[in-house]
């Protein structure tokens, strides 16, 4: 029996049972014999929309059971924030299940509510930054503390935190992530030496994994679009030069690294300037020998281009 059930008096309370169909029912869910009776009590306080103590306590017990029942998670909600209510000691207990349900859902929606109405951020990044020194690619966590940072302004520090997640494993996407939301969540207008900072810091991390998504992408992120001022720096991971005519294979060179990133970048580089045939060379060169996993997008950049090319 749970807890609830034996410390709360409930006889003024009618249990209301699941209909799963009847006696014509094909396949009942067959639910633990505790949790089947506490969700009939739970149906109950619902019907009757009442707020209390033990409704609150029953709450805990079947997300003991179950922490992925929606319903009962704003049930709960609802109750600590009509009656009086230890807030804090509810974002201790939150911690603890989150220890062993970080991917959850409901956990961090109902710690959201908690906070917001607290107005108190105090034990967010430290509780986060905890999380994420154990599973740093948990997206739950990191959707969390960006609320929390644009909730409360907490932008300080942050930067330097994810420069300590992206040393530690520079494929790291959600640090990278948040390394952009950093900078351009606030909605400020970066100083130009800010954003060259930013392109040597990401290009010393490319040498270090020239293959690695992450980084290419943030660095065409920090350009705004604008890739023409990387066509050199791209040359040092792509096969060339092309020869004098631009149309027969590219040249392969001695590079340090090979980057189907870099390649990748150098072709939308030309075909933006309308330099098709120069592209086209790049996404053979992915289709046939670098990339050949996604072979078929690169025939189809191809085709689309060659088409293109015959209109204009």
């Amino acid at each position: 029996m749970l807890e609830s059930l034996t410390t709360h008096s409930w006889a003024d309370l009618v249990p209301i049972p699941q209909n799963d169909g009847g006696q014509d029912a094909l396949a009942c869910i067959a639910y633990p014999e505790d949790y089947r009776i506490g969700m009939e009590y739970l149906r109950a306080l619902l019907h009757n929309d009442e707020l209390s103590d033990r409704a609150l306590d029953l709450t805990t017990d079947l997300i003991a059971i179950n922490a992925a029942h929606y319903t009962t998670w704003a049930f709960r909600n609802r109750i600590l924030l009509t009656i009086p209510s230890d807030l804090q000691q509810e974002l201790e207990w939150t911690e603890e299940l989150a220890a062993t349900n970080s991917k959850n859902y409901q956990i961090w929606n109902h710690r959201e509510r908690i906070v917001d109405r607290l107005q108190s951020p105090t034990r967010e990044i430290p509780f986060t930054t905890s999380l994420l020194l154990e599973d740093s690619k948990n997206y739950h966590v990191w959707t969390y503390r960006q609320w929390v940072i644009r909730r409360f302004g907490l932008w300080d520090g942050e930067l330097e935190f994810t420069s300590q997640l992206i040393e530690s494993d520079v494929r790291n996407n959600s640090a990278w992530n948040h390394r952009h939301f950093v900078l351009f969540g606030p909605g400020l207008q970066l100083a130009p030496e800010v954003i060259v900072d930013e392109i040597g810091y990401v290009q010393h991390a490319i040498e270090k994994a020239p293959q690695n998504l992450s980084a290419w992408n943030y660095l065409r992120g920090q350009t705004g679009g604008d890739l023409d001022s990387l066509e050199e720096y791209c040359m040092g991971f792509a096969p060339g030069p092309m020869d004098d005519e631009q149309t027969t294979e590219i040249i392969d060179i001695s590079k340090p690294a090979v980057s189907v990133h870099a390649m990748e970048m150098l072709a939308d580089i030309y075909a933006a300037r309308g330099e098709l045939d120069r592209a086209i060379e790049y996404w053979k060169l992915l289709a046939e020998k670098f990339d050949s996993m996604r072979e078929n997008y690169w025939r189809f950049r191809i085709s689309s281009s060659k088409q293109e090319k015959s209109q204009v």
